[in-house]
């Protein structure tokens, strides 16, 4: 039960009492129980209902990055779609920190972005113009969310937004477990001309509770696989472009 646990704290960075207890078929005390255990392990952070992966939530040290190297070829992959002069609007997570890492030195783009932690990265750029959008903080996934935040949304318009994903599925789409974070990946959605997301592919072929977009309005979906992969061929839409 821990490995199985570890895995969707490193896939999803958070995981739920109540979404493990109907996983694992156990009881909420066995899983409150695991829990504490592999917190006392220093394994990740309990937090009522549920817990948090103690590598996403601490600094993005590089050495405890989860799946890092296929981040950095998704970054890579990701790079040419960002062009000088674009407006931009990026999420947050591992995936884009590793590719603001990766942009060109003197790229020059407006970057709007929800992640105080991405903004800090795209500071070191002297010719990108960064935009933190203000509001409620979540601790769970270090963005900011909320009502605020999604009326800020609806009063721009980007050319590209860069989005990670708990989960992407070929009949579900895109999929969340938290309704916050759910309702502001819409807006998001809204406010961009077209949406990259980059996806590691242990995240493929995963549904969660809370509907975000259908694969049609999707632009572009890129992971660390090569685009005729045979895990990708369920992909395949109208409008979508592998990468």
């Amino acid at each position: 039960r821990h490995d199985f646990v570890m895995r969707q704290i490193n896939l999803h960075n958070r995981v739920l009492t109540s979404d493990l207890v109907q996983l694992l078929n156990v009881s909420e005390d066995t899983i409150r129980r695991d829990l504490q255990e592999m917190s006392d392990d220093n394994l990740l952070y309990k937090v009522h209902g549920g817990a948090l992966s103690k590598s996403y939530h601490s600094t993005f040290d590089d050495s405890t990055v989860y799946a890092k190297d296929a981040k950095i070829a998704i970054a890579k992959k990701a790079i040419p779609l960002i062009k000088d002069g674009m407006v931009i609007l990026s999420g947050g997570g591992t995936t884009i920190i590793e590719l603001v890492k990766q942009l060109p030195e003197n790229l020059s783009t407006t970057f709007f972005t929800i992640s105080p932690l991405v903004a800090v990265e795209l500071a070191k750029y002297p010719n990108i113009e960064v935009i933190l959008i203000g509001g409620l903080f979540s601790k769970n996934s270090q963005i900011t969310y909320g009502g605020h935040v999604i009326s800020q949304l609806a009063e721009i318009k980007v050319d590209l937004c860069l989005m990670g994903t708990s989960a992407l599925h070929a009949t579900d789409g895109l999929t969340d477990t938290d309704w916050e974070i759910n309702q502001l990946k819409k807006a998001m959605f809204s406010a961009s001309k077209k949406v990259a997301i980059l996806c590691i592919s242990e995240k493929l072929n995963i549904s969660l509770r809370l509907k975000v977009a259908d694969l049609e309005n999707i632009n572009y979906l890129v992971t660390e696989l090569e685009p005729n992969d045979n895990q990708l061929q369920t992909y395949v839409v109208n409008g979508l472009k592998l990468l």
